[in-house]
């Protein structure tokens, strides 16, 4: 790889990163010149890379949403399924509070059928998995639950729990993990 496609890798990473941070973070609509000056790149760098808003965000989501998948590979086996389960389950929930601040664009996206969100549930669903067949292995989670129950009862806490209800959608998710616990466990 040349050294100026690996420039404009890093540029293109940093910026999505940049773009994350404060989309999840800011109040409104972040203008594309903010993002472009924090990540500190000109905005013809940014154009360059993502021509439309909604190319940035859809970059941003899928970045989040490989960030969470590829997080349920890193937990499993490091300790208890139960353990690694639940602690996927918060990330599950940063990562749910991400796609709020992003709901307008991400809706645009869903609209014009370049992001599905089957597609996405299911890639979750294939990383809650080896989180549960880690937890049915050692016999701390129950075998016979498919994933995609676990997903749509996850999807169901937060959509109901907003970020300013962490402390509620903590106590749902601790009544999951009971559920997902085998009996005389």
């Amino acid at each position: 790889m040349t050294a100026g496609r690996a420039d404009a890798r890093r540029n293109r990473e940093h910026l999505v990163e940049t773009a994350r941070a404060l989309l999840t973070t800011e109040t409104g609509k972040v203008p594309l010149e903010t993002i472009a000056r924090a990540a500190g790149v000109g905005i013809g760098t940014l154009y360059r890379h993502f021509p439309t808003r909604e190319a940035l965000v859809e970059a941003v989501y899928r970045a989040e949403v490989d960030r969470l998948c590829a997080g349920a590979a890193e937990l499993a086996g490091t300790g208890r399924g139960d353990v690694t389960l639940r602690a996927w389950m918060n990330r599950f929930g940063d990562y749910m509070a991400a796609k709020r601040e992003m709901a307008g664009a991400l809706r645009a996206l869903v609209d014009s059928g370049a992001i599905t969100s089957s597609q996405t549930r299911q890639r979750i669903s294939e990383a809650v998995r080896i989180l549960l067949d880690a937890g049915a292995a050692d016999g701390t989670l129950r075998a016979d639950v498919p994933a995609e129950d676990v997903v749509v009862g996850l999807l169901g806490i937060f959509l109901v729990c907003g970020p300013d209800q962490r402390e509620q959608a903590d106590r749902m998710m601790s009544l999951l993990m009971d559920a997902l616990t085998p009996r005389g466990a």
